[in-house]
């Protein structure tokens, strides 16, 4: 097992940072990286598919009615067994 905290590997992370470096050059490179990550890329078919199902599915259900759900249950004596309140979330 090893002897390090996390709070140790935190602090030696922090220190590793390439833009951290004297070099200019090193520091480009990992801005060049970092900038790289968030530009589009090519999707695949597959990527684009679960793009468009997701959305789809989305709104078809944002379109339908909300449901109501009527529930009596009671007790063999004849009063009421479940006292249920559903909240409805933020609209």
């Amino acid at each position: 097992m090893s002897e390090r905290t996390a709070l140790t590997e935190l602090a030696n992370f922090v220190g590793q940072s390439s833009l951290l470096s004297e070099d200019m050059a090193v520091r480009n490179r990992a801005l060049r990286g970092i900038t790289q990550r968030m530009l589009p890329r090519k999707r695949s078919v597959g990527e684009l598919l679960g793009v468009v199902l997701a959305l789809s599915s989305r709104t078809r259900r944002m379109v339908q009615e909300p449901v109501a759900i009527d529930l009596d249950v009671f007790a063999p004596g004849g009063a009421r067994a479940i006292r249920l309140s559903l909240k409805r979330g933020a609209d």
